[in-house]
């Protein structure tokens, strides 16, 4: 009886959020339902995606994001341009909504670490000036439950096998054309 009580503190306090992180197969399952809802925005049309692209920092991130399945436009930020230049095509290339599913217009994906962060806010408040729709509930959501794994889009890549089997879950056309 005292081990039942026990486990019911720790959940009550976790959702108070206090204490203990979630267990990490709790964790890859959030991770999984938040990458599976990109990877299906991210899709392109004959796939029954709506084409969205993904911002990312590096060429690494795309390679992690590739071997997790993703087969649509991703953008990158470090390409040899100013941060204007990359607003502006941006902006032009994907216009303020995404014109297939009338959602954002972009998701943005930066790194969960402080030089992340920071870029991300940038990024965002220069496009939102422009009135384009993004989406960042990916990087919230990574950010909650995938710090303890890394800080950076580029680590995910080790744990694809194990992300990949919950996006499947969430995203079954994914997993039926795998098979």
């Amino acid at each position: 009886m005292g081990e039942c009580m026990n486990d019911e503190k720790k959940w009550l306090r976790r959702q108070q959020g206090f204490g203990d992180a979630p267990a990490r197969e709790e964790r890859f399952e959030i991770a999984g339902k938040a990458l599976a809802k990109a990877r299906i925005r991210n899709r392109d049309l004959s796939h029954n995606g709506s084409s969205c692209p993904i911002l990312v920092e590096g060429r690494k991130d795309v390679r992690a994001l590739r071997k997790l399945g993703f087969s649509g436009p991703i953008e990158l930020l470090n390409r040899g341009w100013d941060r204007n230049r990359l607003v502006a095509y941006l902006f032009e290339t994907y216009g303020r909504i995404n014109p297939i599913d009338g959602g954002p217009a972009l998701i943005i994906l930066m790194d969960w670490d402080r030089t992340g962060g920071r870029i991300q806010n940038e990024i965002s408040t220069r496009l939102r000036a422009l009135d384009v729709v993004l989406d960042e509930e990916t990087r919230l959501e990574l950010i909650k439950v995938m710090t303890p794994e890394g800080k950076t889009v580029e680590s995910l890549s080790p744990f694809a096998r194990d992300l990949l089997k919950e996006i499947s879950i969430h995203d079954p056309f994914e997993s039926e054309e795998e098979e």
